[in-house]
Formats: C-alpha cells, sequence, structure tokens
C-alpha cells in the first residue's frame, strides 16, 4: 500500500457556493479524531449532530457522511439520511442505526458498503489518517423522493439542485 499519496480535496467546495450555517457535536469535534464507537470495528454508532443558524426556507435536512480519503477514485459514503423535517435541527447518538431511530418521516439510503444505516469509520489498517465529513443540507423541498436502494451519489447530486445553504463537521480516525 502506498501511504504516501496525496491527500485528496475536501470535496465541498468543489461544489457551487451556498450559505453556510453551524454543524456541532457533542461526540466529535472539529478536527478531533473520532471515538473507536464511531467506527466500524467499534459498534458503528453514529455520532450526535446539532445544527442551528440555517435559512428558514429549509423545508427538509439531509444529513450524510463522507470519506474523501479512501483509496478509491470516488471517496466513500458512509451514511445518507434523507427527508429529515425542515423544524427538525437535532439527530442522536445513535440515530443511524436504523429507520425506527430516526425522527418523524426521515430514512436512510444505501452507503457504499451496501447496506442501510450509519457505516462506521474504516481505514484500511496502517493507511494514513482519513477524514469523515459529516453535512447537513438545508434543502428547499420537503422530500427529495429519493429510493432507499439509491446510491448516495445520486441523493448528492439530486440534494445539489435544491440545496439552499450547507454545514460540515470533519473529524479524523486512523487504525
Amino acid at each position: 500500500m502506498d501511504l504516501s499519496r496525496p491527500t485528496a480535496p475536501d470535496p465541498y467546495p468543489l461544489l457551487p457556493p451556498v450559505p453556510s450555517f453551524t454543524l456541532v457535536s457533542d461526540d466529535v469535534a472539529e478536527g478531533g479524531r473520532m471515538g473507536v464507537e464511531f467506527s466500524a470495528a467499534g459498534g458503528n454508532i453514529s455520532p450526535h449532530l446539532r445544527w442551528s443558524g440555517f435559512p428558514r426556507q429549509a423545508r427538509s435536512f439531509l444529513v450524510s457522511c463522507f470519506d474523501p480519503d479512501a483509496p478509491t477514485p470516488a471517496g466513500w459514503w458512509h451514511w445518507t439520511v434523507v427527508d429529515i423535517d425542515g423544524t427538525q435541527s437535532e439527530l442522536e447518538r445513535g440515530a443511524g442505526q436504523s429507520d425506527l431511530t430516526l425522527p418523524g418521516a426521515a430514512y436512510h439510503c444505501r452507503h457504499d458498503g451496501g447496506g442501510h444505516g450509519y457505516m462506521g469509520a474504516a481505514p484500511p489498517r496502517g493507511d494514513h489518517v482519513h477524514r469523515y465529513v459529516f453535512a447537513v443540507h438545508a434543502l428547499d423541498v420537503d422530500s427529495l423522493d429519493a429510493d432507499p436502494d439509491d446510491s448516495p451519489t445520486k441523493v448528492a447530486i439530486t440534494a445539489l439542485f435544491h440545496t439552499l445553504a450547507r454545514a460540515t463537521l470533519t473529524a479524523t480516525f486512523q487504525r
């Protein structure tokens, strides 16, 4: 394994610019290392997320987690939650376990591992530090009408055309 490969770019500055808002967590800090409980080896527990300062016009939210440093040309999607009601501003720790642990009509679309729910950090052993970008997109629609089996990339492209604003929080993990 080539451990000297260059770091992938932060994915969101490459998209058309939108206003930002605030995303924080009781479990992970911006630039900080995620605890093992948020990894695939530690239980696949999704961290707590809370957002504020989003546009009042937001009708729903999309939450995702993306690893741009995965050793693939396209990174790795770990989590995609759609149709979070526009009145919500928080996901509790462990909300990524199943659709039953999500608020209201929100549901999971599949992650790059093929399952539904949160897939914890799982960089290859000995690889460099990976970044996990948690993003919340404030959307101008009540529903993205996504199929739960849609790829996370398809969901992200659909959301791009409905994003009013975006907040990100980037944590790291290494095995």
